[in-house]
């Protein structure tokens, strides 16, 4: 089995210096496909340089990428079939970048609805088109790829397509975070950083949904000992309407909290294994993908009842109401003040992160694709 497999939001992330969460499950699951199906990576956008869609093969790494515009209403079908190549027997768009050649059937990943559900955590500017490259997405293929059933209904209602023509598939976590810190490089990590011995971690981009705000505000009504004793590191890039957010983290008066900004994987594995636990209070996730990694490296979470986030977390999380800061502060509190707690749920996420792998992902997706041809 022949597939072309698009790359454009990996390649664009890796180009840029960071992964993204479609960036990871791209890479994730190239790499953990059976050799039956045979992955050919394709960059289904138009590059600057080339109207015409095609040009030379682009290297990231172990990674060969076959350059090909696809989503151009000018180019016509036997422009885009000399560009993937003959033999191709279906095509993957792992974003809304989907290209359409008469009689090879297309699996389109969609992580969420978000832009329909919840246009008002969308930046307006990118509302219109956001909705409409989703909406064509889901009309042009023929079967969609999801990674909870949560974001399976979802898709189902606001893309108005049947449930049976959606798979949902969860994520898988990488084996690196398994792996215990490197002594001297978490040592390195917590110089530079200037670490504490004991912290709270929250991770993602500051974006209105990823409720920094209500975290920040929950943290800072713990009694003062206890934000002392475990401070809140905040690790992402600043994103769109994060402006209050990125104010009170410079501000200097939250005493107890420090923003990290964006940091490479590496160091970012090390910030969260050595965490005394990981908090994720999102509004709303197709996933919740951080949640699983913090289970696999041994650290206790917080997380959010809402959407996916119950569905991956299993009971092996403290599930608190994000709209309500003291059941957020509350949480926080009991795991850090009970050691035998934190201790359960550390035992919990391991049993539950053996359930999400990368290859499981992989053989359910070459189901999908076996199905379609």
């Amino acid at each position: 089995m022949k597939v072309a497999f698009g790359v454009s939001v990996l390649a664009r992330c890796m180009q840029q210096g960071g992964v993204d969460g479609i960036g990871t499950y791209t890479r994730e699951l190239m790499a953990a496909m059976p050799q039956s199906a045979q992955l050919t990576p394709y960059l289904f956008d138009l590059p600057e340089s080339s109207w015409t869609g095609v040009t030379a093969p682009l290297s990231f790494g172990s990674f060969r990428y076959q350059a090909l515009a696809a989503m151009l209403p000018w180019m016509d079908f036997a422009h885009a079939r000399r560009a993937v190549g003959t033999g191709v027997d279906l095509i993957h768009a792992t974003d809304h970048l989907v290209p359409r050649l008469r009689g090879v059937p297309t699996v389109a990943t969609i992580f969420d609805a978000i832009p329909l559900s919840h246009p008002e955590w969308v930046r307006y500017r990118l509302k219109s088109l956001k909705n409409e490259l989703w909406r064509r997405t889901a009309l042009w293929a023929q079967h969609v790829i999801t990674i909870s059933d949560y974001s399976r209904q979802e898709i189902a209602t606001h893309f108005r397509i049947p449930e049976e023509r959606i798979t949902a598939i969860p994520l898988g976590v990488g084996a690196q975070w398994l792996k215990p810190v490197d002594a001297a490089q978490g040592a390195a990590v917590r110089a530079r950083h200037s670490l504490p011995e004991s912290y709270l971690v929250s991770v993602g981009t500051l974006q209105p949904r990823k409720n920094i705000g209500r975290l920040l505000s929950a943290h800072a009504s713990l009694p003062e000992h206890v934000q002392r004793a475990c401070p809140l590191i905040v690790v992402g890039k600043p994103g769109w309407g994060c402006e209050d957010v990125v104010g009170r983290l410079s501000s200097g008066q939250l005493k107890h909290v420090r923003w990290l900004g964006h940091l490479p994987d590496t160091e970012l594995q090390v910030v969260i294994k050595r965490a005394t636990a990981l908090v994720f209070p999102s509004l709303h996730e197709g996933f919740g993908l951080p949640v699983l990694e913090a289970f696999a490296a041994g650290v206790p979470v917080v997380a959010s009842n809402t959407t996916s986030i119950p569905e991956v977390a299993g009971d092996a999380a403290l599930l608190v109401d994000p709209l309500r800061i003291d059941e957020l502060s509350g949480a926080m509190c009991r795991i850090i003040e009970d050691s035998a707690l934190a201790g359960q749920l550390r035992a919990r996420g391991r049993d539950r992160v053996r359930g999400f792998t990368w290859q499981a992902c992989a053989q359910k997706t070459l189901q999908v694709y076996e199905s379609m041809i």
